[in-house]
């Protein structure tokens, strides 16, 4: 029975995206809260490095864009279930996402993961550290038998930190740089290299269109436009 239900769901899933794409149209699926990699802008619209590179992707593959908002902990499952065809979401590739959906070649290299906190004498060890609930860091932090605390948002964590709920946060070293200062906030020296590295997910029945998406990525990566959008955002290291 079991098996006959994921068959129909399965069925169900392909006829959704045959509709999205009869009229050349690609829904992104975006987190649209974890700067600079993609944030709401003061219109109201999806903006950051993501954006604008989905954007030059889906002219390259002369597909349309359709971006669609959707909270972090629920981006994968609603990308299998088909409210959306494609996920660019400063999502890290790693091998248990990769056994639910597939990913393309990375689009930036692996990117640090760094502490804030309002003290730099803080002792990871012995700490309560905040980490985005299903993320890369937030299983670092587990691996290390540290006590965590997981938030759906990333302003949660930070959150967290100010008010004293924790004593540091992990997360991207790009998100982190936007927060320095933030009400005394500092970045701890020590940096943790985990992932690898930030591509778009697509469900596995999907491997044409993830091929497309590929082949667009990598004429960035060839014509150095893409090392170009990564220097304007600051969201890694460059190719």
């Amino acid at each position: 029975m079991k098996k006959l239900i994921l068959a129909t769901a399965a069925l169900a899933v392909t006829a959704g995206f045959a509709m999205a794409q009869s009229d050349n149209t690609v829904r992104l699926g975006t987190e649209g809260a974890y700067a600079p990699w993609n944030f709401v802008n003061d219109d109201g619209e999806i903006d950051g490095f993501e954006r604008e590179l989905g954007d030059e992707l889906c002219k390259r593959a002369e597909l349309t864009c359709e971006w669609v908002k959707n909270e972090w902990d629920t981006i994968i499952p609603n990308l299998v279930s088909g409210n959306y065809d494609a996920i660019i979401a400063g999502m890290s590739i790693t091998d248990e996402r990769d056994e639910v959906i597939d990913f393309t070649q990375g689009y930036t290299p692996p990117d640090p993961s760094a502490y804030l906190s309002m003290s730099e004498g803080v002792d990871l060890d012995s700490s309560v550290i905040a980490a985005q609930a299903t993320t890369i860091q937030a299983g670092f932090v587990a691996e290390q038998g540290w006590t965590l605390v997981e938030f759906p948002t990333p302003e949660e964590t930070v959150a967290a930190v100010k008010n004293g709920e924790a004593d540091a946060v992990l997360a991207d070293k790009s998100f982190a740089d936007t927060m320095v200062g933030s009400d005394g906030l500092v970045m701890l020296e020590r940096m943790e290299m985990i992932g690898g590295g930030v591509g778009m997910g697509f469900r596995e029945s999907d491997a044409e269109l993830r091929e497309t998406f590929d082949k667009a990525i990598q004429s960035m990566k060839d014509d150095g436009s893409l090392n170009e959008l990564i220097a304007k955002w600051e969201v890694s290291s460059q190719w």
